[in-house]
């Protein structure tokens, strides 16, 4: 049994964590009113980056990092490439193409796209119970990109939905990558925050160029930088340690797209078919089924 002041510390870094990220559409659509993907990529990121600073110095995580293996330091700051600076740039780049909804419950496919990604890289099979997940989440993903209709609608830009599946890929890619990484997660984050600040740098200077934000624009990015991009990681990551469930943890996280759709339609006052919250159960419920083991076959 979990002592209460741990589960009860789990549970609250869970929630705040799940509630960071169902925020992450709507922030991330009004804030691309005001900045180019690009920019909010470096200016974000850069916010991230002085949070992680931060939290690193009071967890006196400074020294941790000058004794970190320098191979990790390089791996970290390689993954830096994956995220953040090409797995927001193109999520970004999505958001500002399509409607938030269906940019969110797309890039929601990222654990159908690792299930696919671990059997030419891992050598993993997939069982009929993670394929009959992918199918019903595909199933899902086809209900909100067509709005239920049976032919697909021409008013969604095809570029943001491949970017929107581009950047479960570049996620998914993150992830593999990651998990080979044995280091203080927050020291990771802050060197991969570090390499994507100076990438998305350069991409501003030799893109469009530096402009100051507007002030709303400071607000936006100043929000995700240090909430959905930044804290939001450590609390969870600090979840995870606290809980001895990790599988009781990781069900919160399927609160976020619904919240995420809530804020959407009352602040963005996107509209909402009935097709897009029962295609992203459908797709969230072909998660669940492919991320459960298959019961042990019958001698």
């Amino acid at each position: 049994m979990e002592p209460p002041d741990h589960r009860h510390r789990a549970n609250l870094c869970a929630l705040a964590a799940v509630l960071f990220w169902s925020t992450a559409a709507t922030a991330f659509k009004l804030t691309l009113g005001e900045l180019r993907p690009v920019e909010l990529v470096f200016f974000a990121s850069a916010t991230s980056l002085l949070v992680l600073g931060f939290l690193l110095g009071l967890r006196g995580g400074w020294y941790h990092l000058r004794k970190t293996p320098p191979r990790t330091v390089a791996l970290a700051l390689l993954l830096g490439i994956l995220n953040p600076f090409l797995y927001y740039l193109v999520l970004f780049a999505a958001y500002d193409r399509l409607p938030g909804q269906v940019a969110m419950t797309l890039n929601y496919g990222w654990p159908l796209v690792l299930s696919l990604l671990a059997v030419p890289m891992l050598g993993q099979r997939i069982s009929g119970r993670q394929a009959a997940g992918i199918s019903l989440s595909f199933l899902g993903a086809v209900l909100v990109v067509t709005g239920g209709q049976l032919v697909f609608p021409g008013g969604l830009d095809p570029v943001g939905l491949l970017l929107a599946l581009g950047s479960t890929v570049v996620w998914a890619f993150f992830w593999l990558g990651n998990a080979r990484v044995r280091a203080d997660p927050v020291i990771l984050l802050f060197l991969g925050f570090l390499s994507g600040t100076l990438l998305s740098a350069l991409a501003v200077a030799l893109g469009p160029g530096f402009r100051p934000p507007s002030p709303a624009g400071w607000l936006g990015l100043a929000y995700i930088g240090t909430f959905e991009m930044g804290l939001s990681f450590v609390l969870w990551l600090s979840a995870l340690q606290w809980s001895r469930s990790a599988a009781r943890i990781g069900q919160l996280v399927y609160l976020a797209p619904f919240l995420s759709l809530f804020l959407l339609r009352f602040v963005l006052h996107e509209p909402l078919p009935p097709s897009t919250p029962l295609g992203l159960l459908l797709l969230l419920a072909g998660i669940a089924l492919a991320r459960t083991p298959s019961p042990p076959s019958s001698p």
